[in-house]
């Protein structure tokens, strides 16, 4: 499986597995979790996070420095196009030209849903600024398509509410993005448990990215190794193709030219 790697804005990654960095009890927590989970890309909300811009706090990038990983900042908590905008050219200057980005423009703040004509306003902006381009949206077929044309890198469905862990509710909607995709497509939002992220990679998803149901695990870090573990089982049963489904019974072993 090595050479089966994750490809974003011309740069791969081994891993699949796309973790956050927030809601850990202390960095070293947050050390310790993001070194089980495997992951390469670990997200930073720039506006909650101290990534330099606060000399005298304790800053993220001792935890998880930019030598190791590649840096993810995000836009949470911007609620206008405007904001999301503003938040990514300030991480573009505390990165030193850092281009990669993960859009959200959130509608509300009980839903934490996407505002997609925000969203979509803002990736417009942000692709013609230079940006590579990791977009949150909804699971809407129709959008995830119209984010792809505008030129973002990935385009990044919800499986479920931010925080719920609900799991995918709506696989058939995922199924029909990844088909209709030219770009990667990374669940973002709603896994709950291991078994989430098995079936969000054997729908075909280029991978994953998630942060509560590790940081609000009871062992963050056994969950970030069942995560990492799961995303890797997902993969590899999709890439293998599993056997047909089937009405009845099939006997796993041929009586043919059996003596009775």
């Amino acid at each position: 499986m090595n050479d089966d790697l994750l490809t974003i804005a011309g740069k791969t990654y081994q891993s699949r597995l796309l973790v956050g960095s927030g809601k850990y009890k202390d960095l070293t927590e947050t050390r310790e979790a993001t070194e089980a989970s495997g992951a390469n890309i670990i997200t930073v909300a720039i506006r909650r996070t101290n990534i330099g811009q606060n000399p005298d706090e304790e800053n993220l990038l001792d935890a998880v420095p930019p030598e190791k990983y590649t840096i993810l900042p995000n836009t949470a908590g911007c609620y206008t196009a405007e904001d999301a905008v503003r938040t990514c050219r300030m991480a573009r200057e505390l990165l030193d030209g850092h281009n990669l980005v993960k859009l959200e423009v959130l509608g509300d703040q009980k839903t934490l849903y996407p505002d997609t004509v925000a969203t979509l306003e803002a990736a417009e902006t942000l692709v013609k600024d230079g940006f590579d381009i990791m977009v949150y949206t909804t699971d809407d077929p129709i959008i995830a398509k119209q984010l792809e044309e505008i030129g973002c890198a990935a385009v990044m469905p919800l499986a479920a509410p931010i925080g719920s862990g609900l799991g995918i509710r709506n696989p058939y909607n995922i199924l029909t993005i990844i088909e209709n995709a030219n770009v990667p497509i990374l669940v973002d939002a709603g896994v709950g448990t291991a078994s989430d992220a098995a079936i969000a990679m054997e729908l075909g998803c280029d991978g994953i990215l998630m942060n509560t149901a590790i940081a609000g695990a009871n062992n963050p870090v056994l969950m970030a190794s069942a995560m990492k573990k799961a995303v890797e089982a997902g993969r590899e049963a999709f890439l293998a193709g599993r056997m047909p489904r089937k009405r009845f019974a099939s006997a796993s072993s041929p009586i043919d030219g059996t003596f009775f």
